[in-house]
């Protein structure tokens, strides 16, 4: 028989069928391994692929098997400290009277749960020992400038300016003292003896000689040392940049609900030439460089009595918050874009818009005499108008308020400002003509910096007379032709010159909104606290709608209950 070569010797000779016998009692007999390997039934040991294993309870592993650690100097850095949370409860502030949640009916456990995360305490996690750990940085701004503050100042001889006199009487009487040091060249033998002479001898070292022990040696540098050394000396250093920077945590606040710069609008009187029907108005903010609408609608009713008593038939119940005449609106990123929009409407009736507001410029006040049986005509149609047609309203006219021209117009005249605004026929732009009345006759600079800081909390109450309105040109007044229109009143253009204005006279105070005004509700006419009495014409807080994104958690439940409009805060349109 013919020798093997040596690189045949290694081969195994092991045939298939082992091998398959012997993978299939290493895996247990899984069954879809044996099907693949022609197996035939699994052992009675195994375990079926579809049983549900129980999970490993974490906890109770931990304490039945504690880790091992080796007793030693370092065991407290190892062990987890028992004392180092602390979990307290705090009560949640509530603004409002009662909570702003849905009642608790049949609804699912998950959304009960969900509401009653907006009413529970707050629990708040505090860390012992969290100025220990790598996540937390000591050295904030404010703490810097803490430690600066007792710190003299240093000052080195290269940074100290030497007096002219001094200096010049010196040089003098060096060169009296070295009368031929110019003529030695510089670095020879003459040079340095003229240098030693010059030179000022330094002060003695005290018991240079003496001799003293090491210890006592040591000592002493290190009293020197100490006295008046900065308690943080290291921490004074700013901090370098770090290559693999550490997420540091800081301790966050309590949330709470957000609220931007507050105004308070106070809508007192709004009066046309001719009086013959009711007049509705309604407030809201806009922002012309987002090109965004700021806030929600503010609806208010400055009709008389008997004006309301035309719509007699359509009048219902009101609730005590639609009555609101002042209104608080939120402005996070006040700017010198931000406009005041006001908008009036008036009950349907037949005809084009041109038409129904013909009256109201063609009629004057001084005339109501010599066009008495005019106006009575126009009376009764209105009135017929408001029988049929009560519930149902045609936007009418509109106007808008530079609104930090205002405020910055009021915060540099005295208190009781008043300022009247009206629409001039000269060439410029709506917001360039203004005539006040404070103390005699004042001229207001138009105030386009846009650097200035736009604060809306230190200026000065103002009494605002809007004496012109825009006459609604169409059946609506789209919010893109709005912005041009807003754009146009801060630059002369002749596209506002082209709309026919509305003589009217509407009278509005505008001041810094109180930081807890009384008789306010929310803008889900939730009463705020203080409300002693619930029978008092309320004021009512505006939904703001942040230009940019505001990024704080949601603290409050935005629950808008039904309640009963009436008929002035109604709005249907055909």
């Amino acid at each position: 028989m013919a020798e093997r070569r040596a690189f045949a010797q290694k081969i195994s000779r092991t045939v298939a069928a082992e091998v398959r016998k012997q993978i299939a009692g290493q895996y247990g007999g899984s069954p879809q391994l044996l099907k693949n390997l022609n197996v035939g039934a699994a052992a009675s040991n195994t375990v079926p692929l579809t049983e549900a294993v129980e999970p490993v309870d974490f906890e109770e592993y931990l304490i039945t098997h504690p880790p091992v650690i080796e007793s030693g100097p370092l065991r407290d850095l190892i062990e987890f400290p028992p004392d180092d949370i602390e979990v307290i409860y705090t009560p949640r502030e509530c603004r409002t009277v009662a909570q702003a949640v849905p009642e608790e009916g049949d609804t699912d456990p998950h959304v009960r749960d969900c509401v009653r995360s907006y009413t529970e305490d707050w629990a708040i996690v505090n860390r012992k020992y969290h100025k220990l750990g790598t996540g937390f940085n000591p050295n904030t701004l404010d703490k810097q400038k803490e430690r600066q503050k007792g710190l003299p100042k240093q000052v080195f001889e290269a940074d100290e300016m030497p007096d002219s006199s001094s200096y010049q009487d010196d040089q003098d009487e060096l060169k009296r003292r070295s009368m031929s040091i110019d003529d030695t060249p510089r670095g020879s033998w003459a040079c340095s003896i003229f240098d030693l002479k010059n030179s000022l001898p330094d002060a003695l070292l005290p018991h240079l000689l003496d001799r003293s022990p090491n210890e006592e040696i040591d000592r002493h540098n290190e009293e020197q040392r100490k006295s008046h050394r900065h308690r943080e000396l290291f921490a004074l250093h700013p901090a370098l940049d770090e290559e693999e920077p550490i997420e540091r945590h800081c301790v966050p606040d309590v949330p709470k609900e957000h609220f931007g710069q507050r105004l308070l609008v106070k809508c007192l009187s709004l009066k046309f030439e001719i009086e013959i029907e009711p007049i509705f108005a309604s407030l809201a903010l806009y922002d012309v460089k987002e090109k965004k609408k700021i806030s929600e609608n503010f609806f208010f009713d400055l009709n008389s009595e008997q004006t309301k008593a035309m719509l007699r038939p359509h009048i219902q119940t009101a609730a005590i918050s639609t009555l609101a005449r002042s209104a608080i609106f939120s402005i996070t990123y006040p700017s010198q874009d931000v406009f005041l929009v006001i908008q009036l409407e008036k009950v349907l009736q037949q005809g084009d818009i041109g038409e129904c507001a013909e009256p109201y410029m063609v009629f004057k006040e001084s005339d109501a005499a010599k066009n008495k049986e005019k106006l009575e005509k126009l009376r009764s149609q209105s009135e017929q108008f408001c029988q049929r047609l009560g519930r149902y309203r045609m936007p009418f006219a509109w106007t808008a308020i530079h609104l930090m021209n205002i405020v910055n117009s009021a915060g540099s005249l005295e208190r009781d400002t008043e300022l009247e605004m009206s629409l001039s026929e000269r060439k410029g732009s709506w917001s360039e003509r203004r005539n006040s009345s404070i103390m005699g006759r004042r001229s207001l600079e138009r105030t386009t910096s846009g650097d200035e800081s736009c604060s809306l909390t230190g200026f000065r109450p103002a009494t605002l007379t809007v004496t012109n309105f825009f006459k609604q040109e169409g059946d609506r007044l789209s919010d893109e032709d709005l912005f041009k229109f807003l754009a146009d009143m801060r630059r002369p253009s002749s596209v506002l010159r082209r709309l026919r204005p509305i003589t009217a006279q509407l009278k509005l105070d505008i001041s810094p909104a109180p930081e807890n005004p009384h008789y306010c509700l929310t803008p889900d006419l939730q009463q705020v606290k203080p409300y002693p009495d619930s029978r008092v014409r309320p004021t009512r807080e505006i939904l703001e709608f942040p230009a940019r994104d505001v990024y704080v958690p949601n603290t409050t439940y935005r629950y808008r209950k039904p309640i009963n409009y009436s008929v002035g805060c109604c709005k249907a349109y055909v």
